[in-house]
């Protein structure tokens, strides 16, 4: 194994961390490593951001090899994790639980830091990962402490606020509100269609097509309509399926839209 590769540096932090773990009821070992690994592939596989096709090309394995991986059929040595976590721009932190995520409590998590993170993770990663993280906004410190929940209980377990940037293609529909390079907070612990105020219709983040957009949303006939501010641009409908609430195609409710001036 490399110096300085990805799971060489995992075991030295799984190492230094063992203790407060073991001090917090939590233990970690590298089965449990090996675990999260394949199930943070298949997550990327589920979401279609990756297939074993793909992960087959980027790492020279057999797809018979990846795909016994991850339907638990077979194990992976150290060096092939590190292959992979290469092709992935994974690191070993994203797998190992930091002590502040051991007994992570959603609703314990408020402060006045958001991370900004990109759009695929706002959608799909029910936590944040370490190396997701592209900078921390600051907030007043009182808005998040505030603010209503009201959220299914599939998104419960879901870190609750985070952040993402706005290009100019994005925010055209609901311009002048979100202008190009805004920044929105999102609260993905509050993806209900109830107004959160009488008096103004919420903003949501909604996944269109495997992207994030942000919309006026209602409920018509089991379809979710998506409306622009910008009258300019397309209403869209999205699909409810029979086995689903509309509140399942909600990723979060924007609470704090900060604009460049």
């Amino acid at each position: 194994m490399k110096a300085n590769s990805p799971i060489q540096c995992f075991l030295w932090k799984w190492l230094l961390s063992s203790y407060y773990c073991r001090r917090q009821n939590f233990h970690m070992n590298i089965t449990q490593m090996h675990e999260r690994l394949r199930l943070e592939l298949l997550r990327r596989v589920q979401r279609g951001t990756l297939s074993v096709s793909l992960l087959s090309r980027q790492t020279g394995f057999g797809q018979a090899h990846l795909s016994n991986f991850l339907h638990t059929r077979r194990q992976l040595s150290l060096e092939a994790m590190d292959r992979i976590l290469k092709a992935q721009h994974l690191t070993g932190a994203d797998l190992l639980p930091s002590p502040d995520r051991a007994g992570f409590d959603p609703e314990g998590e408020l402060s006045d830091r958001v991370p900004i993170v990109s759009h695929a993770t706002a959608l799909f990663e029910p936590l944040v990962r370490p190396s997701a993280v592209q900078a921390m906004l600051h907030v007043p410190t009182n808005l998040l402490q505030s603010t209503r929940s009201r959220v299914t209980h599939a998104q419960q377990r879901w870190q609750r606020f985070v952040a993402v940037r706005i290009s100019a293609a994005d925010a055209m529909a609901m311009d002048p509100v979100v202008l190009p390079d805004a920044i929105v907070v999102i609260d993905r612990h509050y993806n209900s269609l109830m107004p959160y105020r009488t008096s103004r219709p919420n903003i949501y983040a909604m996944k269109l097509e495997s992207r994030l957009v942000l919309r006026y949303v209602e409920s018509i006939h089991r379809r979710l309509v998506l409306r622009p501010h910008n009258i300019a641009c397309p209403v869209n409908l999205i699909e409810v399926d029979p086995d689903q609430r509309p509140s399942d195609l909600v990723t979060g409710r924007v609470v704090l839209i900060v604009n460049e001036t």
